[in-house]
């Protein structure tokens, strides 16, 4: 596993996801103040190609200099905000999700060890008395 490829490539997961957040930010202030570009912002975000955040930062910069601008800024100060606590927060998530699948786990497979017939305790119906069993009624 090559352990730099998997950073990058949850960096740059991250980054779009950043991106898509700082439009839906901008798209709700414009809501209040330019309901027209607000509008027009969603319809244009709406295409798909938001999955990758720089390249609808570069398709918006053809676009509309303004806008992507003001994604970028919004942007850079979320990442700002949350790179804090970020790396503590996905730490305690994966060890808190890993805990509770496991139990779940371990609950569905005892209780389906539970529901099967124990053969083992149940003695044969037609086995012969032990030797023990013989010395008592003598």
């Amino acid at each position: 596993m090559d352990l730099k490829q998997v950073a990058k490539d949850t960096a740059k997961t991250i980054v779009s996801y950043l991106t898509y957040q700082a439009v839906r930010t901008v798209v709700a202030q414009l809501r209040e103040t330019n309901p027209p570009l607000s509008i027009w912002l969603n319809g244009f975000s709406s295409t798909g190609k938001i999955q990758d955040g720089e390249a609808y930062l570069q398709e918006l910069l053809d676009t509309n200099q303004q806008l992507a601008f003001r994604v970028m800024t919004v942007r850079a100060h979320l990442a700002e905000e949350i790179s804090d606590f970020l790396p503590e927060m996905i730490r305690t998530g994966i060890q808190q999700a890993n805990v509770e699948h496991r139990r779940q786990y371990l609950e569905r497979v005892t209780q389906l060890s539970s529901l099967e017939p124990l053969s083992i305790a149940e003695p044969p119906v037609d086995s012969e008395p032990e030797s023990d069993d013989l010395d008592e009624s003598i």
